[in-house]
């Protein structure tokens, strides 16, 4: 019924409805990648220039970036509970001036004095920033584009924002730095944020945006407990919580022990290791796209199990112990590494899954949804401190394969409502559909 839908709306909408891209969001499309450009400039330096500006040693700065993480993981978990209570563009308006405000305080008073106490304040409470911007959007995405669709539109959301943070925007840093240096080049950042919030905020004119998405008799201390009830209320949309973090939890996993695997044990230099980096979330840019269309055809549950969990468990594997068999190889190194980065892809449809498991409570799913993302920058890294000691490498890249079999396992039980069903047979939004939940069961066959 899904590839039904679709394909009627590629043969008959605009060009825009066949692309998968909500017309009326194009803007915003545009803006969250412009967003995230700027918010990614940093991502490749930020750390060594905390530590030489006030911080003094690695440990204090990885105090300052840890603030941060807490206060992202936060938002991301605030950016669904707020905008069901005050509609996505408040919350995006929010998210903007926390980003601006505390990054022109960490800044002045902060990074240019040589104030460790007070980077370590701004830099955390920036942190609220992106997540409140960015998911805020998302959450835009999932009420406005038709259900049929979602998929696609969502899949274009991603390939926005990972296009910006970390691929573009360090390409930008590598640009900026020597002319500028990395002061300067923050301060550019500050300008190119502002230019993609103006385009998201002045360009976007879709009404649901504007509007609370939560009931009218809810009120704001129940819209927040609608967030967290959602966890017992609807526990497949808490199964895919947890498919979320194993999502990403192997990728922030790998970033700590890859670097010195590639440098010292596999004889490749730094640069080697950015380059082979820098290939492999270009791919996964791509492929964020083309599994968000794939998935309107095929299914998006069909999708996130085979392309992303199986497809993840066997590329993990790949990514670690090809190059570790074939050692020098640089090139075999990146073609795994860009596989690694395809399969990564095919998650993206959780995005539109999630929201349509609970329709009567798409700010909830979203707000659950968002602190898995989060949560997977925790998860990833915490498993290195617990198992690399006694598993060494090897172990820690074997538990991470094993986690994604277990989301494979688990994307069995997302099974769609009626209620959606039937919004993807009538070509409606998610917005429009009911709640109608059914039991967590298992998918007969």
């Amino acid at each position: 019924m899904r590839s039904t839908a679709a394909s009627t709306a590629a043969r008959t909408g605009t060009v825009w409805d066949r692309a998968g891209i909500p017309r009326p969001l194009l803007f915003g499309f545009i803006g969250v990648l412009i967003f995230m450009i700027g918010d990614g400039v940093e991502s490749g330096f930020i750390a060594p220039f905390i530590k030489g500006n006030g911080a003094g040693t690695e440990v204090r700065a990885s105090y300052v970036i840890t603030a941060y993480g807490v206060t992202v993981m936060l938002a991301s978990w605030l950016s669904g509970a707020l905008s069901e209570l005050w509609g996505p563009r408040r919350v995006m308006q929010i998210g903007l001036t926390v980003w601006i405000v505390f990054d022109v305080l960490f800044l002045s008073l902060g990074a240019a004095q040589g104030n460790y106490p007070l980077m370590l304040v701004f830099y955390g409470l920036r942190g609220f920033g992106y997540p409140l911007f960015a998911f805020s959007f998302l959450v835009w995405v999932t009420a406005t584009a038709p259900v049929a669709r979602l998929g696609a539109a969502v899949g274009w959301f991603y390939f926005a924002f990972t296009g910006g943070l970390p691929t573009l925007g360090s390409l930008t840093a590598s640009v900026t730095n020597p002319l500028f240096g990395k002061f300067g080049t923050l301060w550019i950042a500050l300008g190119v944020i502002a230019v993609g919030g103006a385009f998201c905020l002045i360009g976007v004119r879709e009404r649901t945006g504007f509007a609370r998405l939560a009931p009218p008799g809810v009120r704001p201390v129940q819209s927040l407990a609608r967030s967290l009830s959602i966890v017992w209320t609807h526990p497949k949309v808490t199964v895919g919580c947890v498919v979320r973090i194993i999502n990403t939890a192997p990728q922030f996993g790998l970033w700590v022990i890859l670097p010195a695997f590639f440098t010292d044990e596999m004889g490749f230099t730094d640069g080697d290791w950015l380059r082979l980096l820098s290939i492999m979330f270009a791919t996964n840019i791509f492929f964020n796209l083309l599994f968000g269309v794939v998935s309107d055809r095929i299914g998006w549950r069909t999708t996130i199990g085979w392309f992303g969990a199986v497809g993840c468990a066997v590329s993990v594997l790949a990514l670690y112990f090809v190059p570790k068999l074939l050692t020098g190889n640089y090139w075999v190194a990146v073609g795994v590494g860009m596989v690694y980065g395809a399969t990564l892809a095919g998650f993206v449809p959780i995005s539109a899954l999630m929201p349509s498991l609970a329709p009567g409570n798409k700010g909830g799913a979203m707000a659950l949804l968002n602190l898995g993302a989060g949560g997977a920058a925790f998860v990833g890294p915490a498993i290195v401190s617990l198992f690399l000691g006694p598993l060494g490498r090897d172990g820690v890249v074997l538990i991470f394969a094993g986690l994604y079999v277990v989301a494979a396992v688990l994307t069995l039980f997302l099974r769609l409502p009626k209620a959606s069903e039937e919004a993807i047979r009538e070509g409606k939004s998610l917005h429009e559909a009911t709640d109608d939940d059914e039991p967590l069961t298992a998918p007969a066959g």
